[in-house]
């Protein structure tokens, strides 16, 4: 299946390590939960992406991607200065920017 667009821009600003561009696929009231810790809104998120994204220089590959409706389950695998392995995200679109993420 082809990469939703959002999802597609959220991989490539991670690994390019650009923080405006991976925060602008975001809706601005956007959810991000990582493994119980919950994030609202983009200032939030930019938090989370300093802590355990970006700012630890992750990389991510795509592995699968499996439709749902309106969500999207993506086995990832990361590497970089933070955790490193296979996990698991389920994104939520509004369009074409992502308005919730749950990391599992």
């Amino acid at each position: 299946m082809t990469t939703p667009d959002a999802i597609r821009r959220f991989v490539e600003a991670t690994n390019a390590g650009d923080t405006k561009a991976f925060l602008e696929t975001f809706t601005p009231d956007a959810f991000l939960s990582d493994w119980g810790r919950s994030f609202k809104g983009r200032e939030q998120i930019a938090r989370w992406n300093q802590s355990d994204n970006i700012g630890v220089q992750s990389k991510l590959s795509i592995i699968r991607i499996e439709p749902a409706g309106e969500t999207y389950h993506v086995r990832i695998a990361v590497t970089g200065n933070g955790f490193n392995g296979e996990g698991d995200m389920a994104f939520t679109l509004d369009d074409d920017r992502i308005s919730s993420l749950v990391i599992s």
